[in-house]
């Protein structure tokens, strides 16, 4: 059976879905999914955050940062991994730098 699909998932994103050995965690149509979803969802976010920065936060870390918090949460439907994805390729479309990594709490 051929995989004929055209859509290129970066590295970055297999990263997610993959073990220390570079094996991949789960079926690569199941990567595939999720990677569409998490790739809409970051394209969705670009007019978010830009409407954001010209009128409430105008700090780019602070915008991503606030995301990322929205994302985690549970009815966000992303794992915390493919929420960290996400606001870097948010970062990347936008021509932000990627966000900072967040305090490590006590």
């Amino acid at each position: 059976m051929s995989d004929d699909n055209q859509i290129f998932i970066p590295p970055s994103f297999f990263a997610v879905y993959s073990d220390a050995r570079q094996r991949l965690l789960e079926p690569i149509g199941v990567v595939r999914e999720r990677y569409e979803i998490c790739e809409d969802l970051a394209s969705h976010l670009v007019g978010h955050a830009q409407i954001q920065h010209h009128t409430e936060v105008p700090v780019e870390g602070e915008i991503l940062r606030r995301i990322h918090a929205g994302l985690t949460a549970p009815e966000a439907g992303v794992s915390a991994a493919e929420a960290g994805w996400i606001v870097q390729r948010l970062a990347e479309l936008l021509g932000w730098p990627g966000p900072e990594p967040a305090p490590a709490e006590d």
